[in-house]
């Protein structure tokens, strides 16, 4: 019962969201501010998946004001947890496949995230060279998930290059985000799904690194990215052991 009542009101919710969002987006639409705003929206509805999510950010670090954000990417609660923390005038990079989500897939497209075809390697080679041309020209940062695909419970998969070679090509450090584990920990029938716990972590320069040293770049921030959410899944599993 607890499941169908949290499926109905998630869809209700989320039909609004993306209802009012199109229309408050048409007054200025692809403007890169609206992708964190509707973010927060969307991060609102963690409490009715039966979870609270701690957010942090680094301590006495200002972070890049333009800059690549990578993120591990689980399933779709990451609409209801990473969302949180997508920053002002950051924009995402999807398949392009998400437009055709009713209501969903044009807000993404109207709130000014980016489109690629990934099946096509040279439009995704010339999206990119767009990329890193638009980053400074428009004042934005990027927000990618390397993995190129849900790891659904899989562990932190390989990572894809086009972040890095983005990042390197733009002159821009690359800031990680690491979500802790929610494959398999969300029950909708559960009232208590228990703490996720989101953390950006302090940017990493690319400044000494060669677009042919993309793949070393890109092992070197999966390494740090695993080894935090290594750290965040163990403290996740002790304070939920002491709550019990």
């Amino acid at each position: 019962m607890l499941a169908i009542i949290r499926t109905i009101l998630v869809m209700l919710l989320s039909m609004l969201i993306c209802v009012l969002g199109l229309i408050y987006c048409l007054f200025s639409p692809r403007d890169p501010r609206h992708v964190a705003d509707f973010g927060r929206w969307f991060g609102r509805m963690s409490p009715l998946f039966g979870i609270r999510v701690e957010c942090r950010h680094p301590e006495n670090v200002t972070l890049p004001q333009n800059c690549i954000y990578i993120a591990n990417h689980q399933n779709n609660y990451d609409m209801v947890t990473t969302a949180n923390v997508v920053q002002p005038r950051t924009v995402t990079v999807g398949k392009k496949s998400l437009l055709w989500i009713p209501l969903f897939g044009p807000l993404y497209w109207l709130t000014g995230n980016l489109l690629i075809d990934r099946n096509n390697s040279t439009r995704a080679h010339n999206m990119l060279t767009e990329i890193v041309k638009s980053i400074k020209k428009r004042n934005i940062s990027i927000w990618i998930f390397p993995e190129g695909t849900r790891s659904r419970g899989r562990g932190l998969l390989p990572f894809k290059t086009g972040a890095f070679y983005t990042a390197i090509a733009a002159g821009i450090p690359i800031v990680p985000i690491c979500t802790s584990n929610t494959s398999n920990k969300i029950k909708l029938n559960r009232w208590s799904n228990g703490l996720v716990i989101i953390e950006i972590l302090p940017p990493l320069e690319t400044s000494g690194y060669s677009r042919e040293q993309a793949r070393a770049l890109s092992k070197h921030c999966r390494d740090v990215m695993k080894d935090k959410l290594d750290e965040l899944n163990a403290e996740v599993a002790r304070r939920e052991s002491l709550q019990r």
